[in-house]
């Protein structure tokens, strides 16, 4: 039986050692507090903590992620901390529920940065919690964003290092439109940030493959009755339906897509399920589904096998799966300690400033951020019952 967090949660596996977890009281009053102990340094102790408000999603359509997240997070800070810390300074976690009202996510982080004394703000949740937060973080305290996005974030001392439409979407379009013959595209998507704007650049990596789109939608977040959006995607004949939903919404939608029939006729294309998601899914219910990620549980490479081993060391091998939301959280605090590295000091300004252009590395192997955007390989993949059978890298 693994550790239950203040959540309810359980982490999987065997115990965590007291000296990796260890939980306080609050988590639904806004933090639990989840210090990576080194043993080099203790709380009021001469050297002085890197506190990191972890803002993570336990509730709603996205909350599916958050057990993972946390255990990516702590598996992280306890890598990075029996080797010091970053620049001296040991990391000390503090988890913000990132589901809700968004002023409820807004205020839960203000009282964090003004009364926890945060030095840097960490998030895996959805674009609408980052651009509200980002307004309260900016010229404060350095805010990394570590998922898939819609691209184009310029706020001052905010990082994202996820995969953006441009590095996603559009290689997936183009080899679908080449190599399965898809001229004709349906896209649904949640109606909120990323999908959005991540429609308005897939549209046009659609018509640059020559191909056209006849029917688009967005869906209010906790929708679960699809029926209407089936009945318009029937009616639409596409050859593709490209998928934007999030979290449980795409659990629902997909698995209601399969049961009417439509996975036998049509692809499906999406940028933001993993093997999460996919379990929910269920192996029957996946037919005809690709999707484009920066990372996949199953791409073998030695930074990837060896990750997938510390973790499972950690958390036992019925952890949560790891798929790239939540490995997301991993490379956040590897970044962070790149990027610190790189400045010789955690300023604000500094920090942000090497952020923009650094190497680090983390389950993918290594990362670059050039001018504020990643660059890595992107992978293609079918899913294949409960996992993803990789047909191509770009």
């Amino acid at each position: 039986m693994g550790v239950l967090s203040t959540n309810g949660f359980s982490t999987g596996g065997p115990p965590v050692p007291p000296c990796v977890f260890k939980a306080q009281p609050g988590f639904h009053g806004g933090s639990s507090r989840f210090p990576a102990h080194a043993g080099t340094a203790q709380h009021g102790g001469r050297r002085k903590k890197l506190r990191v408000a972890n803002l993570l999603t336990y509730s709603g359509s996205p909350g599916i992620w958050g057990p993972a997240a946390k255990n990516s997070l702590m598996l992280a800070a306890s890598e990075i901390n029996k080797r010091g810390g970053i620049l001296g300074r040991e990391i000390e976690l503090t988890i913000l529920d990132a589901g809700g009202p968004v002023g409820d996510i807004v205020r839960r982080t203000e009282q964090a940065i003004a009364f926890d004394e945060i030095d840097v703000v960490m998030g895996s949740h959805i674009s609408a919690v980052r651009v509200a937060v980002s307004r309260i973080t900016s010229g404060v305290v350095p805010y990394v964003y570590t998922p898939i996005y819609e691209g184009g974030e310029r706020t001052p001392g905010v990082m994202a290092i996820g995969e953006t439409p441009r590095c996603q979407s559009r290689p997936a379009i183009h080899w679908l439109a080449d190599s399965m013959k898809a001229s004709r595209w349906y896209l649904i998507g949640s109606d909120y940030v990323w999908p959005w704007v991540s429609h308005r650049s897939s549209k046009k990596y659609i018509a640059q493959a020559g191909a056209q789109v006849v029917g688009e939608e967005f869906v209010q977040i906790g929708e679960d009755d699809f029926s209407a959006c089936l009945d318009r995607i029937r009616a639409a004949r596409p050859d593709v339906v490209m998928i934007s939903l999030i979290g449980a919404d795409a659990i629902a939608f997909n698995r209601r897509f399969a049961e009417c029939g439509l996975a036998a006729t049509t692809l499906r294309l999406a940028g933001g399920i993993d093997e999460t998601v996919l379990l929910g899914i269920g192996a029957d219910n996946t037919e005809n589904m690709f999707c484009a990620s920066g990372y996949f549980t199953g791409f073998a490479s030695p930074a990837n096998d060896d990750f997938l081993s510390r973790y499972h060391g950690m958390f036992g091998v019925n952890a949560p799966p790891i798929g790239s939301i939540a490995q997301s959280n991993y490379e956040g605090l590897r970044f962070l300690q790149a990027a610190a590295e790189r400045a010789g000091t955690l300023a604000f300004e500094p920090l942000c400033r090497a952020g923009r252009n650094v190497v680090y590395t983390g389950a993918r192997g290594a990362v670059t951020i050039r001018d504020g955007h990643a660059e890595m390989r992107m992978h293609i993949a079918r899913a294949d019952g409960l996992d993803f059978h990789l047909v191509k890298t770009i």
